[in-house]
């Protein structure tokens, strides 16, 4: 029985994609005016291995020629002035959340995923154990990190990247978060 269920949540809780892609497209024209808008379909393919590689991909994408460490200010600072605009829960969510009813938390550490510490760090500090637990998320990076730490993996099918979620062939595959619920008795 799963005494403790991680989420991701760009992809998995909520949808930031516009967000996302509004903030990528300010912080280029910021940095490089003129520079045509990225669609957002195109950022969304950018998404999930942290801000850093989304502003290196963009950049990539626009034939910028500038270094990512310098537009990352630009592209947190308009992040922050817009991240809330369209971003919401995906539908069903908020049910799925409260069916769940059970303790949540969050930290920061100096790792980024693929890297187990993050996960590891939180199961311990909630007293469980990776056999126990199962983290949720909607790639393939999520896949490798509960991998990594020893703990069984459920992918989302409404997320950011749900084939390269599929293809990294997670325990479980969710196609609603309904589903969510029944992690705890598996």
């Amino acid at each position: 029985m799963a005494r403790l269920v991680v989420f991701d949540l760009d992809g998995t809780l909520v949808d930031s994609s516009r967000d996302l892609a509004s903030a990528t497209n300010a912080a280029l024209a910021r940095v490089a005016p003129g520079t045509p808008a990225i669609p957002v379909e195109t950022v969304i393919g950018f998404v999930g291995e942290g801000a850093r590689l989304l502003v290196e991909r963009s950049l990539r994408h626009a034939g910028l020629a500038l270094e990512p460490d310098d537009v990352l200010p630009a592209f947190f600072e308009c992040y922050s002035e817009r991240l809330l605009e369209t971003t919401r829960l995906y539908p069903g969510m908020a049910e799925a959340l409260g069916a769940l009813a059970a303790a949540r938390g969050a930290g920061d550490v100096a790792q980024r995923k693929p890297d187990p510490a993050g996960l590891l760090q939180l199961v311990a500090e909630l007293g469980s154990s990776p056999e126990e637990a199962w983290l949720v998320g909607d790639s393939a990076v999520d896949v490798r990190t509960g991998r990594a730490a020893g703990v069984r993996v459920a992918g989302v099918a409404w997320g950011l990247d749900p084939a390269g979620m599929r293809a990294a062939g997670p325990d479980r595959q969710l196609a609603s978060p309904a589903e969510l619920a029944a992690l705890v008795a598996a």
